[in-house]
């Protein structure tokens, strides 16, 4: 909040402004009051004279003459300067709001844009290790919560203070001995809202826990809608739903009974302290040694800051809810990110010699076996290679090493003989394609889709890769061609232009290594052949690894890799691995051919 210094020393001069003018009005009717009810009422001049004798004596002489020198002269002058104050407090009042709301909406909007880019350059495994749907939780739900704490300090917080500051010295300067038996009442309150603060802050952060798990849970049902309705799982999933809904409430109702509380409590405190007040006040009247204005004014002068001061109970309430949203959101800022590492390392230049996995060995965290244990692989330039293995072999794990999506536990990966892990992410990334077995794309145009990756492009850059996608054909009889909207998920086209779109925004980026997760086994064969075409023409000049789901791709490969429990077993082409080598004999005659049987009859 601090970086908009000027608007938020504005708001708080606002603030002591309006709340001046309030303390002012209060004082300024003790001669008011005097005036109306005392036969001896003290005269404008008279008061100017006796308030000039303390300050010093700055007012003129000539001005305390030139002022009106009866009671009523002296009552409408009064209220004329108190009618002049309400509209400046007015005006300050505006002021303060303008500002203040205007800082707390900033400052969330500025660290939700912070979260959210922390988020997004966090190593992958963060987001993998199930805890997405609490990290939208925390951008999109704990930064409203923030919001709504940011402006209860700034604008209610701050209004009722000063003003209540502003009344409570008003009554000080009216009547000392009374206002100070008053704020007895101060210690108790203070212990009492500070226990029952600690206690929302709790249940606010198991409450907001709560809901992005609830969170999750729909993300999930929705992502997976199509699969819900085919298998029935409606029921379930609203069981799911109502589970986390009902934790929810129960998070929810914890904070509600520390809130009805806190009110109550506070105002039986209140009315003790001011009934033995009433009481004391009552044996000075009598006994001559109290003015009742005196009295009646601190009572009304301590009624407005008791008055102003009661919803800092609720306000309080609101900043240690929007305190727990703040320690979430402050646990994704601390995340590390991945650049952090790349301070003052070299560019990684074009690739062009050889791709090489010396004795690399990765464990994902929390699981008892390795996922790749001592891999050691060598790939010239432009050759195109097939990973083939059982699930679980590590296939999946190997490819996302090479754009240091991880970082292995041990071992290097070199490209062109330069540790990859010595260089720049983006220089790394910038050479390699990706076209993964599940298309994502992204909401907008298709020519944004494939212009991702480049988001320069040229419309006629655009046009070329999509036609060496074979995707050109299909763009041009949607409604609006390349400018057509693409929902959630591109849900709207079929798998294969789903993934024509994915390798037309590879090409254009033209990248020196290509990584594939095939994904033609669940499309037609005439999306499948077009595929096949495409990246056939795509992938000369350039290294190619292709997670294998086809016996044609593996066919096709300049040579096969075949892994098991994290180890590479065995490697060559398809004649010499269906003579030597049993794993890839069974995956050929069992789960390869099994796709290509399903792909055709699909």
């Amino acid at each position: 909040m601090l970086r908009y210094r000027a608007r938020t020393a504005g708001a708080v001069v606002m603030a002591f402004v309006s709340a001046g003018g309030l303390g002012a009005g209060i004082v300024a009717l003790i001669p008011v009051l005097q005036n109306i009810l005392n036969e001896d009422g003290k005269t404008l001049p008279y008061l100017l004279r006796d308030a000039n004798a303390h300050i010093g004596g700055i007012i003129p002489a000539a001005w305390i003459d030139a002022m009106p020198d009866d009671r009523f002269a002296t009552v409408a002058l009064i209220i004329g300067v108190l009618g002049v104050l309400t509209v400046i407090g007015a005006a300050a009042n505006f002021l303060h709001k303008y500002l203040s709301l205007t800082i707390s909406t900033w400052t969330v909007a500025d660290i939700r844009r912070a979260a959210f880019r922390r988020v997004v350059q966090m190593p992958l495994g963060e987001i993998t290790g199930g805890n997405a749907s609490d990290l939208t939780s925390r951008i999109v739900n704990d930064s409203n919560t923030l919001s709504r704490g940011f402006q209860t300090l700034t604008d209610k917080a701050l209004a009722h203070i000063t003003k209540g500051l502003a009344a409570l010295i008003a009554a000080l300067i009216i009547h000392v001995w009374l206002t100070l038996i008053t704020l007895l009442v101060a210690p108790p309150l203070f212990i009492l809202i500070r226990k029952i603060g600690k206690r929302i802050r709790r249940a606010s952060r198991a409450a907001m826990k709560s809901q992005a798990r609830m969170l999750g849970v729909a993300n999930e049902t929705m992502l997976g809608f199509r699969v819900i309705k085919v298998m029935g799982g409606e029921r379930r999933e609203l069981g799911r739903f109502s589970e986390a809904n009902r934790a929810v409430v129960r998070e929810q109702l914890r904070v509600r009974t520390m809130r009805a509380l806190a009110s109550p409590l506070m105002e039986t405190i209140a009315i003790f302290v001011l009934g033995g007040m009433a009481v004391v006040a009552a044996g000075m009247i009598i006994r001559g040694t109290l003015d009742p204005v005196n009295f009646f004014l601190a009572l009304g002068a301590l009624g407005i800051a008791g008055q102003s001061l009661k919803p800092l109970s609720y306000m309080i309430q609101d900043i240690q809810i929007a305190e727990a949203a703040a320690e979430r959101l402050q646990y994704v800022m601390d995340k590390p990110r991945e650049e952090v590492r790349d301070i003052d390392r070299p560019r990684l230049a074009r690739h062009v010699r050889s791709v090489a996995f010396e004795d690399v060995r990765f464990t994902y965290p929390n699981a008892e076996k390795s996922a790749l244990n001592g891999v050691s692989l060598e790939i010239p330039f432009g050759e195109r290679i097939a990973v083939v293995g059982p699930n679980g072999s590590g296939k999946t794990t190997l490819m996302s090493l090479l754009p240091r999506l991880f970082e292995p536990d041990s071992g290097r990966i070199l490209i062109d003989g330069v540790d990859i892990s010595t260089v720049t992410l983006r220089s790394l990334r910038s050479q390699i394609g990706v076209v993964p077995q599940e298309t994502v794309l992204f909401r907008g145009t298709v020519a944004d889709n494939i212009a991702y990756a480049y988001p320069s492009a040229t419309r006629e850059q655009v046009e070329d890769a999509a036609l060496r996608a074979h995707a050109d054909g299909f763009i041009a009889e949607l409604a609006n061609g390349y400018d057509s909207e693409i929902g959630d998920h591109g849900l709207t086209l079929s798998g294969g232009q789903r993934q024509r779109i994915a390798i037309a925004r590879a090409i254009i980026r033209d990248p020196a290594i290509l990584l594939m997760d095939e994904a033609t086994s669940m499309i037609d064969t005439e999306s499948e052949r077009l595929i096949a075409e495409a990246v056939r023409e795509f992938s000369r000049g350039r290294t190619v690894l292709v997670i294998a789901h086809r016996l044609s791709t593996v066919i096709d490969s300049d040579r096969i890799v075949v892994l098991d429990a994290g180890k590479i077993v065995d490697q060559g082409t398809h004649t010499e691995l269906l003579d030597r080598c049993p794993l890839y004999r069974q995956l050929a005659q069992h789960q390869l051919s099994r796709e290509e049987r399903h792909a055709s009859t699909a």
